[in-house]
Order: C-alpha cells, then structure tokens, then sequence
C-alpha cells in the first residue's frame, strides 16, 4: 500500500477503504508518512469530503491510535456530553451533578480552555482545594460510590488526533466537517463513553458561524456515534449572544450553582433541561425526554442535584460550603458598571467580541502558556430583546484592575441598542438522533 495512491483515490473523489484509512493513521502517527503526505490527503478530504463510513473508520482508527479508557466496571450506561463551545457555556458544571443525581452515571473528562474563559477545569479550580488528579481506580471506584467525576483528559488518549490538528492548523483544514467530527469522536469514544449527547453551537460566538454548517456538523458526528455502537444524540443551540449571564471562571460557577438551586438564568437552564434529558435517555433512564425533563426537575426543586455537586466538590478536595456561601469563591478587586449610552432595544450580541473583553480581563487565555485570573470576568445585566433607558447598568466588569478601557470599549461596540424592540434568539434548533 502507497501513500501517494490513497492520495489520488481521495483527490479523484472515491471511497478510501477502512484498510487504507488504518494505514495512514498509523502510518502518519509512527512517523512512516511524512507531513506533505498528510497534508495532501487532508487536503484531499477538505475538498473531496468524506462518506458516512468513512468517517466512522476514520474516527475508531484515531481511536486505536492510543490508549483507551476502560469504563466497563462502572455500573449503568456511561454518559458523555460534548460541546461545541463558546462563550459563556457553563453547561458541564450543572449538568454532571444534574444527570448524576438522576442516576445515571457521569464519568467525566474535561479539558482546559483557550480563547474566551477558562474550560471546566479551570473553572472547577476556581473551588479552592478542588484537584483535577485521580487514579484510574479512584475515577472508577468514585463514579461508582458518588455517581461522578470529573477529572482532566489522559495525554495518551487520540495521539493520531493530537498531531493531525496541529497539522490541520498550519494546512488551512481545520474547518473540514468530516475532520472535526472525527476529532471530536475519537476523544469520547477513547474515553469510555457508552453513549453520547452533543451540542453543536451557532453564531457568532460559535465555531460553526452559519446554522447549516452547524447541522452537517451534528449530522456527522451522530452518524459517527451511532455507526461505532455508541448512542448518540445532539442539538443544535444558539450562539448569537453569550450562554447565561457570567463570563469568567469563578463567576460561571456561582451561575452554576444558582442554576442548580433552580434561580438560574433561563437560557442556560433550558439549554441544560433539553441536553440533561437527552442524556437520561440514552442513559436509559428515561423512555422519553419529556420523562427526563420531568426527572431533572424534580432534583432541582427537592436540593438533590445541589447537593451532589457540593459532594462532588468535597469528594475531589474542595470546599462544599460554596454551594451555600459563595462569596468564598475569588472576587475581583473592582466592580465596573458599563452603561447604556441611549435608551431603545438591545438588538445584538456580538459574543465573540464581548468574549474576547472578558479574555483581555485574564479570564481566558490567547495563548496556552497564559496564567488566569479566576476572579475576573464579566457579568451580563441585559440580553437581546430587553429594552434599556439612558444609563441602564449594560454589565459589570469584575476586575483586579482599574484600566479597562479596551473590555469596556468592546461591551459598549459590540451590545448594540436599536429602536425597534426584536426578539431574542431561538435557543434549541434541530434535534438529531439518526
């Protein structure tokens, strides 16, 4: 087998076998394949595309590129949650305690974050005592006893996946949807999930810009789960304007836990109802998501699922007083009211950009070496389709400094006042399971 052969039969638009596919992840990831091959190829599949099967064999070879997570021990049906990002997405904070206390079991890895705000785990070290290290047997055995975790991704996981983006980054194929689906894939299916709910964000915040790109994204990685006997289900969610109200790491999680406590802001708790009971049902502990809505808020309602959090929190070296007190999380040294410069509507968000004030803050990082500054961010006061006079509060910057003129010249460019009330955003698009 060449590699130059399976680069033509990409390029001419034919099929690559589930051999041919083995032969150049393996290849590529031992170093047998040089870049410029694996560039060509990649190319190749940016503008050729990939079919259903393909995909599926591409995501389980990246998959078997290196070690996988054995979950087998862990009683019930292991339930994963991947999102798409973006800003404000505090999801992962609410729904493991949310699923958790519910039953099903969440074994969960996370990453940290570059770009906007923290990941989860940079926002769980928020919790001060908090640790991210468990063995591979205290993972099991505290998912097992507690019903979750949530610790920080293996490095020996999809090494095959690891060197192909840096790749793709530096060839111009990142945006190629049969190759974010099986990078995404690869990661859950390596770490042992038995089913899978994914949400795939759009808008401007969003990585998939246009909601078309985002359902040929959903689509893909839903064919991949499902082909690979994982079930798999995802939405489709709206990314115009930041998730919630907080952005910023400790600030996300108080959002967290007011959500949990059921005061939450609405969009961030519907966003978690629809994902939380789509994860009921493919945890087979729900016939239907209108059963599991009804399950998770119950355990809002009755404290279940606020108090599986903080025993999480407790389980894994942090302080569960938070979940009733959390002034004990880091608070920035000044509070900055941004305010409205002309009465009317709040027609647009631009996320991105409001993201990125939070970023200059030190709630993100621009680059993977930047240190965060857990305390800082930005707390949103108003949101598409509210009205707003004159010297209405817009947001509060959270900050350990007084120059923030950059972030607040962005809040005010990019929170736009029109004269025509709209309305805000649709939050859940598309719903697919097939």
């Amino acid at each position: 087998m060449r590699m130059v052969d399976l680069i033509k039969k990409k390029r001419n638009g034919d099929s690559l076998s589930k051999e041919e596919i083995i032969f150049f992840i393996n290849g590529y990831t031992t170093d047998a394949i040089p870049d410029y091959q694996a560039s060509a190829l990649l190319m190749a599949i940016y503008f050729k595309g990939m079919t259903a099967e393909e995909q599926a064999d591409l995501t389980m070879a990246i998959v078997e590129s290196g070690a996988q997570i054995d979950l087998s021990s862990i009683e019930g049906v292991k339930v994963d949650k991947h999102s798409t990002g973006g800003v404000g997405d505090t999801t992962s904070l609410i729904l493991v305690p949310l699923v958790a206390a519910c039953g099903v079991p969440v074994a969960k890895m996370s990453g940290r974050g570059l770009g906007h705000t923290g990941g989860t785990l940079d926002k769980l070290e928020a919790i001060e005592g908090f640790h991210i290290e468990l063995t591979s047997e205290e993972f099991v055995n505290q998912v097992n006893e507690l019903k979750l975790a949530i610790i920080g991704q293996s490095k020996n996981l999809t090494p095959a996946d690891q060197k192909i983006y840096s790749l793709r980054d530096v060839t111009a194929t990142v945006d190629s949807i049969p190759l974010i689906a099986s990078s995404i894939m690869s990661k859950k299916i390596a770490a042992g999930a038995d089913a899978i709910v994914l949400d795939v964000k759009t808008g401007d915040g969003a990585f998939m810009k246009s909601k078309e790109d985002a359902l040929k994204l959903a689509k893909s990685m839903v064919e991949i789960g499902n082909h690979v006997g994982r079930k798999t289900m995802a939405i489709i969610s709206d990314m115009s304007q930041p998730l919630g109200n907080a952005i910023g790491n400790s600030l996300e999680v108080i959002e967290a836990i007011d959500t949990l406590k059921g005061i939450g802001p609405k969009d961030l708790t519907e966003l978690c109802l629809v994902l939380g009971s789509q994860m009921l049902v493919v945890g087979e502990k729900a016939e239907t998501l209108e059963e599991g809505r009804g399950m998770l808020e119950q355990v809002i309602n009755d404290g279940t699922a606020l108090e599986l959090f903080g025993t999480l929190i407790e389980a894994q070296g942090g302080n569960r007083a938070i979940i009733h007190d959390t002034a004990l999380l880091p608070t920035a040294k000044y509070k900055i009211e941004v305010q409205a410069a002309r009465s009317g509507y709040i027609t647009e968000m631009g996320a991105n950009d409001i993201g990125v004030a939070a970023m200059l803050l030190g709630a993100g990082r621009a680059d993977k070496n930047d240190v965060i500054d857990l305390s800082v961010g930005i707390v949103l006061k108003k949101k598409i389709g509210d009205s707003v006079q004159k010297g209405d509060v817009l947001a509060v910057i959270h900050s350990n400094t007084e120059a923030v003129q950059q972030s607040e010249s962005l809040l005010q460019e990019h929170i736009i006042i029109g004269d025509e009330a709209v309305l805000p955003p649709q939050l859940i698009g598309e719903v697919i399971h097939e």
